[in-house]
């Protein structure tokens, strides 16, 4: 029971001061800080390496985030400093995480494991376009994607070694960890740019001198169709990453 009480108390403690700090520095606003301590919570509360997983996702996004943000702020029309996600757009880029940790929690509980399938429940044109245009791609982009995705997965790998009780040979199979978070890392970044060239808008206002994501008098159209907005296609993205990531596991664990 002791054990149980413990755990809580940690999480809670922990989210409330990584929110807090991230609303200071303005990488999170007051609703995306509440939130956040809702999705932190959980993660750590029932497993600690999922925590370090989304810590990892969370500073390394924030951080990509703020590179560049000079040149956001010129060509961004909804530019915010600092980035200051929230609630909507921190439900968008976790909560998908967050539902899965649950489903986890509620199906083999709170326990550490190895990636084991056998034992567990478990671009439309490539022609240029104007600096901030939703679908827009570049190889510094793509890069970071990779980056950001082989970064997570060696965090979750690491830990797993000092966690997990498992058979040498499956310990040793998570290595492949490693370089498929950093495809699908890349997936995810396609799957984005694909959604945001087609299914969200983009123009060029000529008053303002910036790209925008509505339509209007003094709006050019450059691509896409005014279905989804950033959050939605955040969102589906990551479902759809999701769902081939889980298959593609399926078959190498």
């Amino acid at each position: 029971m002791e054990i149980n009480l413990i755990r809580p108390a940690v999480a809670t403690l922990a989210s409330v001061l990584v929110a807090a700090g991230s609303f200071r520095k303005k990488s999170l606003d007051l609703s995306g800080a509440i939130f956040a301590v809702v999705v932190m919570t959980v993660h750590i509360a029932v497993n600690y390496r999922f925590a370090a997983v989304l810590f990892a996702f969370f500073f390394t996004s924030s951080k990509l985030t703020k590179f560049g943000e000079e040149r956001k702020r010129k060509v961004d029309a909804d530019f915010k400093e600092g980035g200051q996600r929230n609630w909507i757009q921190v439900v968008s880029n976790s909560g998908i995480a967050t539902l899965l940790v649950l489903i986890i929690c509620t199906s083999v509980g709170t326990h550490d494991f190895c990636l084991d399938s056998k034992d567990s429940h478990l671009f439309t044109s490539l022609s240029p376009v104007r600096k901030g245009t939703n679908g827009g791609v570049t190889k510094a982009g793509l890069m970071a994607a990779a980056v950001g995705g082989s970064v997570i997965g060696l965090t979750f790998v690491l830990l797993g070694l000092f966690t997990t009780n498992c058979a040498f040979d499956i310990k040793l199979k998570q290595l492949f960890l490693i370089p498929l978070s950093a495809l699908f890392g890349l997936c995810g970044s396609v799957v984005d740019s694909l959604l945001g060239a087609t299914l969200q808008y983009s123009g060029f206002c000529t008053v303002r001198n910036k790209v925008v994501g509505k339509p209007g008098p003094t709006v050019k159209k450059i691509s896409g169709l005014r279905i989804l907005d950033n959050n939605a296609v955040n969102f589906l993205s990551i479902l759809l990453t999701s769902l081939l990531c889980s298959v593609a596991f399926s078959y190498v664990f």
